[in-house]
């Protein structure tokens, strides 16, 4: 009856032990010493648990050294144990009672422990095998009861309920573990902003899980249907993807590589790859929203002893699982800024060629916005007052040329931003002395302008009037001056021959005056012929100097008679293509025009000189009053005079003249005299 106290006792303690979740090991032992305790006569005690390998090694039991032996050093092979194999197969309880007549014991044990009898147990729950357990003797039998063996079967089965229950709670701390594992991974993906962090932060998870050698990622790209799928190489730890291919090669995979890639990404499903050594190879797909994005492959060494298969991979591919939809999210992110980098560089270089084009043009051009501020100019636009453009720019126009207010610019600019048309006007700018045509076209936030600067449109345009003027003069002396002349000369020859008869000597000073009349007409006439052509003959090479030279005597003789002063200065010029008559001509009026600008004792100069241009000068200068402003743009008309007995011939003739050499005559005057200067260019001549 005691014996029944003592062992429910014990089995009240262990199952109290058992229910406090202690460690495993202290558990057994405590199983281990209620056995010793119930089966007084048995020598030794050993529960073995199994090992990777097939085997099972001491764990706990009394005593913990046999001949020198420690319990963790005893390895119980079912290979060559047939006891062991047969009560692993069984699940039952073996008893032997006397070991010399009974073959199944290991002899190497028997004979090492000098063991007679040997009882051996499984410790198994639920057709679950955990384990084996040992009871043995030395030297004497055990001698055990049924009822003792039953006994020791309630003390294993209540290690088989601590086994099971701690294989229960550290596969629930495993799995603990691990969910803490991903939520700290996703969260730290969370914060990951490139595709590089969040593999960095994915590899670094992989560690804690299993010995990673090396790893590489590749990204699936879908090209058109013609090319089909695109798997690229991208990122191999620190490693460039020479030096990974290398590590490839020497694994004897580099030439089957690509279709394994395309074989994971097929299947959606991972691979083993066999290494030389100690290495196992893993391919991981990438997949996000049911696409693969990627590919993972890594290279880790390989322990036999560790279930890498059921263990370690899985929570690797969980790993991967968690990382795949950031990676995805990152990948489209980055192809999103690349597509943006793309279209903002085209959208650079567009806006580049169409501000270069703008640039080029070499009008002046800006926009004004609704509120009339300048928001762009181009280089070439004029900007009245000498402003710059970071001057004006956003400023409002008005303000800035308060001048420009009620002028034909202000209305028009008006008429394009509030009727949305465009329009096209001429404008001139008297600080400048330029003219523009501008034109001004509506657009959304306002209007562009673009000023066209005509000055030498208008140049021209006087110019073509003027000559228009000597055409139609010519036309006029060429068909008049034959029908003209003739009369006269017919008239003025009778004059003569009665200016002759001795009869009308009282009114031979009437006949002079007719004749003087006529021959006045006639010079007009020789004017009129003079301003009209429009070609030169008999040109030849000859110095103005020379020509002012031969001239200057009646230049002087005028100036005396006058009470004037003369100065002519010459400087060395080369050789022109020219006429004499014409040239002569041309010096006479425009000397003539200034002494009778001028009042008794001024000083009328005359010189000719080179200028930087390449240009033969021949100038002719006086010290009259200067030419009123209104009139200068007149200067040259046919007819236009302001002598009172002038014919407005002489100056058309100067200017009818320079034309013919291709020459310009430039004006400068004010209020101490004017400046006539004649340029002939060296390399035009005609």
């Amino acid at each position: 009856m005691e014996n029944e106290q003592s062992r429910y006792s014990r089995l009240a303690n262990i199952t109290q032990i058992i229910n406090a979740k202690l460690e495993l090991k202290e558990v057994l032992q405590q199983v281990t010493t209620a056995i010793s305790e119930e089966i007084v006569q048995c020598s030794a005690v050993g529960i073995y648990l199994p090992q990777g390998d097939g085997t099972y090694r001491g764990y706990a039991g009394k005593p913990e050294v046999m001949s020198g032996m420690t319990l963790q050093m005893l390895v119980i092979d079912p290979v060559t144990d047939p006891l062991a194999a047969e009560v692993i197969e069984t699940r039952k309880t073996v008893y032997i009672p006397d070991t010399k007549t009974d073959g199944r014991p290991d002899p190497n044990s028997v004979e090492s422990f000098q063991i007679r009898s040997l009882l051996a147990l499984p410790i198994s729950y639920k057709e679950e095998l955990f384990g084996l357990v040992f009871l043995f003797n030395y030297g004497t039998p055990m001698n055990l009861r049924q009822s003792e063996i039953e006994s020791v079967e309630a003390y294993v089965n209540m290690a088989g309920v601590a086994i099971h229950n701690a294989k229960i709670i550290a596969e629930k701390e495993k799995l603990l573990k691990e969910k803490q594992l991903l939520l700290d991974l996703s969260q730290e993906l969370s914060f990951c902003s490139t595709i590089r962090e969040s593999l960095r932060t994915c590899f670094a998870y992989l560690e804690k899980t299993a010995d990673v050698c090396d790893f590489a990622v590749y990204i699936v790209r879908s090209s058109s249907a013609k090319e089909g799928r695109q798997i690229e190489f991208y990122k191999a730890g620190e490693k460039t993807e020479s030096e990974w291919n290398e590590n490839l090669k020497q694994l004897g995979l580099l030439g089957s590589y690509t279709d394994l890639l395309n074989d994971v990404v097929s299947s959606r499903k991972r691979m083993r790859l066999l290494m030389p050594g100690d290495k196992e190879g893993l391919l991981f797909p990438l997949v996000s929203m049911g696409q693969v994005q990627g590919v993972i492959s890594i290279i880790c060494r390989y322990d036999p002893k560790k279930d890498f298969e059921n263990l370690q991979i899985p929570l690797m591919q969980s790993i991967i699982d968690a990382t795949a939809p950031e990676f995805s999210n990152l990948l489209y992110m980055d192809q999103l800024e690349v597509m943006v980098e793309e279209r903002t560089s085209a959208l650079y270089a567009a806006n580049k060629r169409v501000n270069s084009v703008i640039e080029s043009i070499t009008d002046g051009f800006f926009v004004l916005n609704k509120n009339w501020e300048y928001v762009y100019l181009n280089r070439h636009q004029f900007l009245p007052g000498g402003k710059k453009v970071a001057e004006v720019l956003g400023k409002n126009v008005w303000e800035t040329y308060p001048e420009m207010v009620d002028t034909i610019i202000y209305t028009e600019f008006h008429r394009a931003m509030e009727e949305r048309v465009t329009v096209r006007f001429e404008a001139q700018s008297e600080a400048e002395d330029y003219w523009y045509e501008v034109t001004a076209y509506p657009y959304d936030d306002g209007i562009c302008c673009m000023l066209k600067n005509i000055k030498e449109k208008k140049k021209y345009e006087k110019e073509l009037k003027r000559l228009a003027n000597l055409d139609l003069i010519g036309q006029m002396a060429a068909g008049i001056s034959h029908e003209i002349r003739n009369p006269m000369t017919t008239v003025r020859g009778f004059l003569q021959l009665l200016k002759a008869d001795e009869l009308l000597a009282p009114h031979a000073g009437h006949f002079d005056l007719m004749i003087d009349e006529l021959d006045r007409a006639n010079a007009i006439i020789t004017e009129f012929l003079s301003v009209g052509n429009t070609r030169t003959s008999d040109m030849k090479m000859m110095n103005l100097n020379t020509i002012l030279q031969d001239i200057s005597p009646l230049i002087k003789v005028d100036v005396f008679n006058q009470n004037k002063h003369l100065e002519i200065y010459t400087q060395e010029i080369p050789d022109l293509l020219l006429n004499h008559n014409e040239i002569r001509q041309l010096i006479i009026n425009l000397y003539r025009n200034g002494l009778e600008a001028m009042e008794e004792g001024g000083t009328l100069t005359i010189g000719t000189y080179m200028e930087g241009d390449g240009c033969t000068v021949l100038a002719v200068q006086d010290e009259g009053s200067g030419i009123d402003p209104a009139i200068i743009e007149k200067i040259g008309t046919p007819f236009y005079t302001t002598k009172d007995e002038g014919t407005g011939l002489g100056l058309g003739i100067c200017y009818a003249v320079a034309a013919r050499h291709n020459a310009k005559i430039d004006i400068e005057t004010g209020p101490g005299g004017s400046t006539f200067s004649i340029r002939f260019p060296i390399d035009k001549t005609v």
